[in-house]
């Protein structure tokens, strides 16, 4: 980190230098205790972190080099495996919601083919059976 000059350092996005941090530390690493950390190496005011610490957070969760760990802490995602991230409780859970979406969409599935074959077989007759056919004679006889 010393080999980049304030000046630099001030081009650069605080994600970018929360980058530069965590590949020198090689490890995880507080929201706060980062930005606090970034504030100092740009000497900016203490009442900096409190007015901007919500857009470092934001920036932080948007940017995919870094991960959330269950800690709380940022860490540079290409430092874990997918499978030290997931934990078989969760794996099970998400297999319970999995499978109760899949037998809703089923069941919503069948409700629209069951109302789609009543809309088929609807061929409006309905509509036309108090209808009579009349005569030209008749409409005479009725006037």
């Amino acid at each position: 980190m010393k080999k980049y000059k304030k000046e630099d350092l001030e081009l650069m996005s605080y994600s970018d230098i929360a980058n530069i941090i965590l590949n020198d530390r090689k490890k995880e690493i507080s929201t706060a205790d980062l930005f606090k950390e970034i504030i100092e190496m740009l000497e900016m005011p203490k009442s900096a972190f409190e007015n901007k610490i919500t857009d470092f957070f934001t920036a932080m969760t948007n940017d995919k080099r870094f991960i959330m760990l269950d800690s709380g802490n940022w860490g540079l995602r290409k430092n874990y495996k997918v499978s030290n991230l997931i934990n078989e409780e969760d794996l099970e859970d998400l297999d319970d919601v999995e499978e109760d979406t899949y037998d809703d969409e089923i069941e919503d599935n069948e409700e629209d083919e069951i109302y789609d074959q009543d809309q088929d077989q609807d061929d409006g007759s309905d509509e036309y059976k108090n209808l009579v056919i009349v005569d030209e004679e008749d409409l005479e006889l009725e006037q």
